[in-house]
C-alpha cells in the first residue's frame, strides 16, 4: 500500500468468492462511491465465467464518470496467487450449490423440524458448516503461507464457525465477521423512536448501542439516542403495537421472503428484558422448536417468513439475468450507499478513519465474560489503524447465556468433527440432539437416521 496526502493507493484485495452475483456489486458500488482509496480487486473463484464477468462488471463501473473509485478488477485462477501479497482478504463463498442448502433446509420437516433460514444454527447450519469448514481449513492455511499480515474478512455462513475455523488453523490470523443484522435493528430502534419522539429523521448510526452475543443470536442491554435511554421507548411501543408489530417498509410482511413485522424481538424483550438485535428469521432459529418455528401456521402468528430454498433458486435465476445484462450493459448499477460498513472497516484500517463497529471475534479479550474465551462472539469494537479493539461488552444475564450455551457447545463439536477428519457421525448426532430446534422433538434413533440421509445428500 502507498501513502499520501490522506489516500491509500495500491491496496491489494484479495476477494475469494469473487463470481457473487449479489453482494459482490455491493461491493463495488461503495469502492466506486469511495475516494480516499484505491488499487486492485483480485476475483478468484472456482465459477471462473462467473468472476470474468464481474470483472467486466466492476471495470466498467470504475470507468464511469459519476464513479470517484480508481479500483481494478482482475481475474486470479489460483489460491496462491490470489492471495501473495495481499492486503486484505474477503471471503464470501457458498459451499457447493442450492441444491445442498435445499436438503439442509426442508430434509429436517419429515421430523417437523421447521428452519427459516437454515445457514447458522440448527440441522441446516451444522451441516452447511460440515461442508464449508474443510475450505475454510484449506484458506487459513493458505493465508498463513502466502499472506500472513493481511486483514482477513468473512462474510460466508455459519460466520461464527468460519471465523472459529481460521483462528483454529493459524492463531495468528487478523480475521474478523461482518454481518448487518445489527444494524436492521439499529433501523428498528431509529423507527420507533422517530415515531415516539416525533423527530423527522435518525439515521441509524446515531442509535448507540452495546452489543453481545454470538453471530445471528445477538442482543443489546444499552440504547440510546442522544441522552434518550431507548429502552422505555422501545417497551412502551410494544406495548402499544405488540399485535401488528413494526415494519417501516411495507406494512404487507409477507410480500418479501426477508421481511418480517419484529413481533418475535419484541416477545423477547417482553421475556428476557434485552432487545433481541437479528432479524426474526435469525432470531427464531436458536429458539426451542416448539415455540417460534412449531409448525407454518405459528410462523404465519409471529409473521415472519420460511425463505425456502426454491425462492433462492428463483431469485439466483434472476441474478443470473442481471448479471448478464450489466455484463452487456443495458443495464448499469445504481450508486447508492448500499448501508454496508466493509469499506468503511477497510480505510479504518488503512490508518484513514476510526471506526466502531460490531464484529464477530474469538472472545480472547473477555468481551463477554460469561461465555468462553474460545467461543466466537459478537460485539463492538474499534477498528484503527492495522489494529482491532474489542470492547468489553460486560456479562449476558443468566437467562439469555443459557439460551447462548448449546450453540457455542455445538461449535465445539462440529469444529471437533471437522478438524478430526473422521466424519464422526456420533458426534454429529450428539449436536443434533443437543440443538434447540431437534432437542425434544425427535427419537434419537429418527434423528440418527436423518443425520445419515443428510450426509449422504450433501457431503
Amino acid at each position: 500500500m502507498k501513502y499520501s496526502n490522506n489516500h491509500v493507493e495500491d491496496i491489494q484485495i484479495a476477494y475469494i468468492g469473487g463470481g457473487s452475483r449479489g453482494w459482490a456489486w455491493s461491493f463495488m458500488t461503495d469502492l466506486a462511491r469511495e475516494e480516499q482509496i484505491a488499487g486492485t480487486i483480485r476475483l478468484y473463484d472456482i465459477d471462473h465465467e462467473a468472476a470474468k464477468a464481474n470483472e467486466i462488471i466492476g471495470n466498467h463501473l470504475m470507468a464511469r464518470e459519476d464513479a470517484c473509485g480508481k479500483w481494478n478488477f482482475k481475474v486470479i485462477d489460483s489460491l496462491q496467487e490470489v492471495l501473495t501479497g495481499a492486503d486484505f482478504v474477503v471471503i464470501s463463498i457458498l459451499p457447493k450449490t442450492f441444491d445442498e442448502m435445499e436438503v439442509d433446509v426442508h430434509m429436517p420437516e419429515r421430523l417437523g423440524i421447521y428452519q427459516s433460514v437454515g445457514d447458522t444454527a440448527g440441522p441446516g447450519g451444522m451441516m452447511r458448516a460440515l461442508r464449508t469448514l474443510p475450505i475454510y481449513v484449506e484458506f487459513a492455511e493458505a493465508i498463513k503461507q502466502y499472506c500472513p499480515k493481511a486483514w482477513v474478512i468473512n462474510y460466508t455462513n455459519p460466520m461464527s464457525l468460519c471465523v472459529k475455523t481460521l483462528y483454529e488453523v493459524f492463531p495468528e490470523i487478523k480475521a474478523f465477521g461482518c454481518c448487518h443484522e445489527v444494524f436492521g435493528t439499529q433501523k428498528v430502534l431509529a423507527g420507533i423512536a422517530k415515531k415516539e419522539l416525533g423527530i423527522e429523521e435518525i439515521d441509524r448510526r446515531e442509535i448507540h448501542v452495546n452489543v453481545l452475543g454470538i453471530n445471528h443470536f445477538t442482543w443489546f442491554d444499552y440504547a440510546s439516542y442522544k441522552g434518550y435511554d431507548l429502552f422505555p421507548i422501545y417497551r412502551k411501543y410494544i406495548e402499544e403495537h405488540f399485535e401488528e408489530g413494526y415494519n417501516e417498509q411495507d406494512r404487507h410482511w409477507m410480500n418479501s421472503s426477508f421481511n418480517c413485522a419484529h413481533r418475535v424481538k419484541m416477545d423477547l424483550f417482553r421475556r428476557y428484558g434485552l432487545i433481541a438485535a437479528a432479524g426474526d428469521r435469525h432470531l427464531v432459529e436458536f429458539m426451542p422448536g416448539d415455540e417460534y418455528l412449531k409448525d407454518p401456521e405459528t410462523v404465519k402468528n409471529w409473521k415472519f417468513g420460511l425463505t425456502t430454498v426454491q425462492w433462492r433458486k428463483d431469485d439466483l435465476q434472476k441474478r443470473l439475468e442481471r448479471s448478464r445484462k450489466l455484463v452487456s450493459g443495458e443495464e448499469e448499477i445504481d450508486l447508492k450507499p448500499t448501508g454496508e460498513e466493509g469499506i468503511l472497516l477497510i480505510k479504518a484500517l488503512c490508518g484513514l478513519d476510526r471506526v466502531i463497529s460490531n464484529v464477530n471475534i474469538p472472545n480472547r479479550g473477555h468481551q463477554i465474560a460469561n461465555l468462553p474465551e474460545t467461543a466466537v462472539v459478537e460485539t463492538n469494537a474499534v477498528f484503527e489503524r492495522d489494529a482491532i479493539c474489542p470492547v468489553v461488552a460486560g456479562s449476558l444475564p443468566e437467562n439469555v447465556r443459557q439460551l447462548i450455551l448449546p450453540h457455542v457447545e455445538n461449535h465445539e463439536r462440529i469444529m471437533k468433527v471437522v478438524l478430526g477428519g473422521n466424519r464422526d457421525v456420533d458426534l454429529i448426532v450428539e449436536a443434533f440432539l443437543h440443538d434447540p430446534l431437534v432437542k425434544g422433538r425427535a427419537s434419537e434413533e429418527d434423528v440418527r437416521k436423518l443425520v445419515h440421509d443428510m450426509m449422504e445428500a450433501t457431503l
